[in-house]
Formats: C-alpha cells, sequence, structure tokens
C-alpha cells in the first residue's frame, strides 16, 4: 500500500508541476546585474511556498548580495532536527541558440522538464518543501524539527550564506544537514554522494602596453599579452592530464580500498559514457586512473574562459592591451585551498614572460569535503532511499563542489545527507538543462519518507 505521502503527490501530480513550472519561469541569473529583481521575486516565491506548506518563522534576510530565506518548524520534542538547504539562483542560460526551448519557458518532452535551474537546484530544493506539505497535510504534524535555509548566490560562490551560516550556528543547529543538488548515478538508482571535489576558482590577468597597439606598426616587438597567458597557462598541465604547478599533489588523499571496489561495481560504461555524456572523440586526463576516479577523487585545472582583444565579425589588427583568463582547481581531500592559491601565484609569476605583468585574483575557495557513510543519518537516508526506489542505495562521490556542505561541518558540526534526484545528463550549466518528472515526483516522496524514517529511529542512534 502506498505511503500517505505518495497518496498525496499522486492526487496533487498537476498542482505540483505546475507550481514548479511557475518557479522555473523566474530568470533568477544570479551574477547578471539586470536579474537582481527577478532573483528577488525568486526569493520571495520561496518564502510564500514554505509559508504555504506549513513552515513557521519565515524571514527573507536581506544580505550585500541576494536574499537568504529562513524558516522553521519545532514542535517536535525529543526528535532531531532537520536543517534543509537549496538554492533558487540559477546559471546564465547562453547560448541561447543551442536550447530547442526557451530556457525560462519550461518545457516538458519525453518525460523531461528542460528549463534553466529544472535540475540545479529549483526542481530537487522545491522537491522538499513539497515534502514538508505532504507530512503536514497528511499527518497534521512533521515527524521532527525542520529548519530550511536556501540562498541565492550558490552560482557565484555563496559568500553570503557562508557568512549567515558562521554567524548564526545556535539558530542553524541541527543533528543533519539535507542538501539534494546532486545526481544519481543511474536512472532509478537510489545515490547517496559522500564526497564532494573542493573548489578554488581564480581570474588571471596579464597586462602588456599601456593601450592597444597596431599590429602592423608595433607587431614583432610589442608584448602580446593572450599569447603570454596561453604560453603561461599551456605549462600548467602536461598532455596527459597531470598538473605541473610545484607542490600540487603533496597532500592529495587516496580513496580507500572498499571505494574503489565500489566504484568498479557500478554500472559504468566508458563508450556510453563518451558517446552520451561527454560527446567528444575522446576522454582526456590521466591515463593511470580509472575515469571515475579522474573525476571524483583527483584534482583537476581547468580553463573556462579567455578574453582580450578584438573577437568580432572582420578584422582588426589589434594587439590587446591585457588579456583574461577564468582557471578553477577542483580540490581533494587534505588539499588546503589556501595552500593552492598561494601555489599558483608562484607558478604565474615564475613563468610570467618578459614584458607582461600577471595578476591573480581568487573569487571563490571550499576544501573538499567526504561523509562517513556509516553515520546513522547516512543509514536511514540510504534505507528511505532504497525503499522509495525498490532498490539497494549505492554511494559516490560527485566532482563538483557545495561549499555550504563543508560550512555546516565547519561551524555546525554536521555531516550533510546529500541526497539527489538529478541524472548525469541533465546537462547541469549547459543549454537544454533538464529534469527528469518523475524524479521530482520521487523526490518528495523519498524526502517524506526520509524525514519519517529519521524521526521514528531511537533519538540516541540519530544525534
Amino acid at each position: 500500500m502506498a505511503s500517505a505521502s505518495a497518496q498525496f503527490v499522486d492526487a496533487n501530480r498537476t498542482r505540483l508541476l505546475d507550481e514548479l513550472l511557475e518557479f522555473l519561469r523566474i530568470p533568477s541569473v544570479s551574477t547578471l546585474p539586470e536579474h537582481r529583481d527577478d532573483v528577488r521575486a525568486a526569493a520571495v516565491f520561496v518564502a510564500d511556498a514554505l509559508q504555504k506548506a506549513g513552515m513557521e518563522n519565515v524571514e527573507v534576510i536581506a544580505t550585500e548580495g541576494h536574499p537568504l530565506i529562513y524558516a522553521d518548524w519545532m514542535h517536535a520534542p525529543g526528535k532531531p532536527t532537520v536543517l534543509c538547504y537549496g538554492h533558487y539562483d540559477v546559471q546564465p542560460p547562453d547560448p541561447l541558440e543551442l536550447w530547442k526551448s526557451p530556457p525560462f519557458e519550461p518545457e516538458i518532452r519525453d518525460g523531461n522538464l528542460y528549463a534553466r535551474g529544472s535540475a540545479d537546484d529549483k526542481g530537487q530544493m522545491y522537491a522538499h518543501v513539497k515534502a514538508i506539505e505532504a507530512l503536514v497535510q497528511t499527518a497534521g504534524k512533521l515527524p521532527v524539527n525542520v529548519k530550511f535555509l536556501v540562498e541565492g548566490e550558490e552560482e557565484i560562490g555563496g559568500k553570503g550564506v557562508a557568512r549567515y551560516v558562521a554567524e548564526n550556528p545556535e539558530k542553524l543547529k541541527a543533528d543533519v544537514a539535507l542538501v539534494s543538488d546532486s545526481s544519481m548515478y543511474a536512472p532509478g538508482l537510489p545515490t547517496l554522494c559522500v564526497g564532494l571535489r573542493g573548489l578554488v576558482y581564480t581570474e588571471v590577468k596579464v597586462r602588456g602596453a599601456a593601450r592597444d597597439l597596431h599590429s602592423g606598426i608595433y607587431g614583432g616587438a610589442a608584448p602580446n599579452p593572450i599569447f603570454a597567458l596561453i604560453e603561461i597557462l599551456s605549462q600548467a598541465k602536461d598532455a596527459g592530464g597531470r598538473i605541473l604547478i610545484p607542490g600540487f599533489y603533496d597532500d592529495v588523499d587516496e580513496p580507500t580500498a572498499t571505494e574503489l571496489e565500489s566504484w568498479r561495481s557500478l554500472p559504468f560504461n566508458e563508450a556510453e559514457f563518451l558517446a552520451n555524456e561527454v560527446g567528444s572523440t575522446a576522454i582526456t586526463g590521466e591515463s593511470d586512473r580509472t575515469v571515475l576516479e579522474r573525476m571524483w577523487s583527483r584534482p583537476t585545472l581547468e580553463v573556462h574562459g579567455i578574453a582580450g582583444g578584438f573577437t568580432g565579425a572582420g578584422a582588426k589588427t589589434v594587439i590587446p592591451a591585457e588579456a583574461t583568463a577564468k582557471v578553477s582547481f577542483r580540490l581533494v581531500p587534505r588539499q588546503d585551498p589556501g595552500k593552492i592559491k598561494a601555489s599558483f601565484q608562484a607558478f604565474l609569476q615564475q613563468r610570467c614572460p618578459a614584458g607582461v605583468t600577471v595578476e591573480l585574483h581568487v573569487l571563490s575557495g571550499s576544501p573538499a569535503v567526504v561523509v562517513n557513510p556509516d553515520h546513522p543519518a547516512i543509514r536511514v537516508a540510504a534505507n528511505a532511499f532504497a525503499e522509495s526506489f525498490g532498490r539497494e542505495t549505492v554511494f559516490d562521490r560527485s566532482g563538483g563542489s557545495i561549499p555550504i556542505v563543508g560550512d555546516f561541518a565547519t561551524h555546525l558540526g554536521i555531516p550533510t545527507v546529500l541526497m539527489g534526484f538529478g541524472l548525469p545528463d541533465d546537462g547541469l550549466h549547459s543549454p537544454n538543462e533538464k529534469f527528469a518528472v518523475e524524479n521530482y515526483y520521487k523526490g518528495i516522496q523519498t524526502v517524506a519518507h526520509f524525514l519519517q524514517l529519521y524521526g521514528n529511529a531511537h533519538y540516541g542512534e540519530v544525534s
């Protein structure tokens, strides 16, 4: 017999989906100033939804950037407290011409909901809100104490929420955090993520002449910052994918033998991964490591963009005065973001060509996080996930970074259950981002089931 929460979802499928579609229509792009009002509108939408779901003490909290939303329901004495986190901001949708349907006009095709933010993270976060509503509507109360903290700056570094967590440990006190901002390993396979890579995101700026110069008059004598930038970055990694910054691998922790064995048991097919997810002619990286190791337990260096000079239609023979590159590092356990930043700074200065100067600006940074899969709350989550999907839960790591997980561990002293309902091919940060409609419904049911099981567990085992 279906649970009360599952019956609630079945009885309200159309309304639950319509609400998510309304949420996705708000272009809450946090990095673009012209969308500031839209980001604010998304914050108000979340606050209203939490209020209607049955949460109390709902606040829209101003920060130096975009607002935070806090809410709580604290009427389960003797029961644990779960802190639900998510974000309502989204990435820019560019390039627009690659979208099959407009990014902020949600469209359902083949059981998938296509829209910017559908999987990252509006759809998954909203499943938490609707899980609360399902429990309140069917039981009249929640089985545990619940707090919500939802932010609007995750896609631009999350500085506001990091500061708020550090300054409000008592207000946010909880036994465990619940985050749905990750993916299942494969369709229908319940997956809990127990490891996240850290991140150091930087901007490298190279300056040459005092102004742009005519390449016919000055070419061959004046330094070219774009070429200097290429020259520097080309020395940072070899053809085999190994990073050449001195000391970069000094503190890298290897995954345990148990983890490696479990990864080998996962249904991973390299050819299918290349064709269906990467879509290129070859997989690159450290050839002595498996693909899953490269993505989950090895540090990386990536260049995200290079800007400078003239890139418009036609020709303009200019030697630019400056050039900029966005460069990030994904870090693994024990790597210190501050140490990596210092090593990269020294590397840039040592390899800076004559005639130019180089500056490094760190835009964001967070350490890697590993969660103990044997923690009682993780075990409860694994059981809830398995019972909802009818298959045993597997554990994996993510190559991505969720800085708030480290903040929760540092300032609140709590682990995070990373219970994601996305899929590997959802196209996060890319055109045609999608979220399986059934995973949205399943997410609501699974989160509600987790809260029920966690509330039923003996408190001494889960605190």
